[in-house]
């Protein structure tokens, strides 16, 4: 029932913490692009960026826990992710990305690429 959206993952390397990363850098990215929080989570909204994974490391910010577990169960994240880093391997089960990946039809949960939109680093 929500319109489309655009997902997109990405690697970084930083020398914040996951907790001032999210807490922080994230929330000043959501905030300048006009995020507003409401009381349904899962309303739209202009921007949503989540940490899906932190080095290899277990934590809990908030409500949220990282290895996010939306990671192992929504094709739209485990999709993406596995393009980026696809030898990674996921703390809590031993897989790498790509596995995890593979459990899912992108063309049966209404995914669709978007290659007019592939952000090459070189580029940057």
């Amino acid at each position: 029932g929500q319109p489309d959206y655009l997902n997109a993952a990405l690697w970084l390397e930083t020398l914040l913490s996951a907790r001032e990363l999210k807490e922080t850098a994230i929330a000043e990215i959501e905030a300048g692009l006009g995020r507003m929080r409401g009381p349904d989570r899962n309303a739209p909204r202009t921007i949503d960026i989540d940490i899906m994974l932190f080095d290899h490391d277990r934590l809990h910010i908030g409500q949220r826990s990282i290895p996010d577990p939306e990671a192992l169960e929504r094709p739209f994240v485990a999709i993406p992710l596995a393009e980026i880093a696809p030898d990674y391997v996921h703390p809590e089960t031993g897989e790498t990305l790509a596995e995890i990946a593979a459990r899912f039809d992108p063309d049966a949960a209404g995914m669709r690429r978007r290659p007019d939109l592939l952000l090459n680093p070189a580029d940057l």
